[in-house]
């Protein structure tokens, strides 16, 4: 009886000793097989490869909207556009949204913008008979996940005005352009009378002025929710929101600009002006501030890849 089980576990024992060999031999020539047509592929693929625009490498990158070109030349990407608006650096890198002709960090928490960054150039804001901004509609921006969106109602009846971060009439080349400023992503909670038809109104206009004596202008502009001291001797960071998804209504707004000169000097200016009706005679000098100022608030730092002492200027005085 032994003898048998022992007979048959021999038999057993080499016939799955074999078929293990057997495998490790099939597998062993698969890989190097694999290995040579890898290669192949590697080397066919190196040659394939092309640059692509420059991009933050993260994982809440977002291109926002599918911009096809058009033989009506209402819309088109151009491909460096990006790598053109962010040249000097992202003041940060959460939730990147890239449009066809600015760049905006989206606050999913506030349901507003960390910030936006526009490059204009005299093409960008020239007057196009071609472009209507009365033909733009406020729109949700539907690449932002259903709870972190705002939308137009939580600003119905609620007092303020959606205000542009990245303004419209920054965008006048396409019409696609202009469109694509009224993604709510881009509005914020803005005071109407006094502000935003007013002398934010005034800082956007004359921003765009300083396009006709300097080549480039690049601008960062967001929202800020600056503390306060309350009557009880302690110090507060206190915001309105509004609308069923409690929209931030940030206590001010800033705006830092960069001009590249025809002799290919740097010079930066920077602007925090407060959510509220101000004076129209108040001269925007007035809102002039250190840009290390709105940085420690903001939490982000502004054209990184400029060293401060490479400028010529900061709001008209010599670095």
């Amino acid at each position: 009886m032994n003898k048998k089980i022992i007979t048959r576990f021999l038999a057993v024992s080499c016939v799955g000793g074999g078929a293990f060999l057997t495998g490790v031999y099939v597998e062993r020539r698969k890989f190097q097989n694999n290995q040579q047509d890898g290669s192949r592929n590697i080397f066919h693929n190196q040659k394939t490869l092309t640059p692509k625009p420059a991009l933050p490498i993260f994982g809440t990158v977002s291109a926002a909207t599918a911009v096809v070109p058009s033989t009506n030349n209402n819309a088109v990407s151009f491909p460096g556009r990006v790598s053109e608006i962010m040249k000097y650096g992202f003041p940060g890198m959460d939730n990147i949204r890239s449009y066809s002709d600015y760049v905006l960090s989206y606050d999913r928490r506030n349901r507003v913008a960390h910030w936006t960054f526009e490059h204009l150039t005299p093409q960008s804001v020239e007057a196009n008979d071609q472009v209507d901004r009365s033909k733009s509609d406020f729109k949700p921006d539907e690449s932002i996940h259903p709870y972190f969106r705002s939308l137009n109602s939580d600003y119905k009846g609620s007092g303020f005005d959606r205000g542009h971060l990245a303004a419209a009439g920054n965008h006048r080349s396409h019409q696609v352009h202009v469109d694509q400023t009224f993604y709510l992503t881009n509005m914020a909670p803005q005071v109407g009378v006094g502000f935003n038809r007013d002398s934010w109104n005034r800082l956007e206009s004359y921003v765009r002025k300083l396009v006709r004596k300097h080549k480039n202008v690049f601008v960062c502009t967001g929202p800020l929710y600056l503390p306060r001291k309350e009557a009880d001797g302690k110090t507060y960071v206190k915001y309105e929101v509004i609308g069923a998804n409690s929209v931030a209504v940030p206590t001010h707004f800033y705006k830092v600009v960069v001009c590249e000169t025809s002799d290919n000097q740097l010079e930066m200016e920077s602007y925090v002006m407060p959510n509220q009706k101000i004076d129209n005679d108040t001269p925007l000098k007035a809102f002039q501030v250190p840009p290390e100022s709105i940085e420690r608030h903001a939490g982000l730092l502004f054209f990184d890849k400029i060293s401060r002492q490479k400028l010529r200027s900061i709001n008209g005085k010599p670095v």
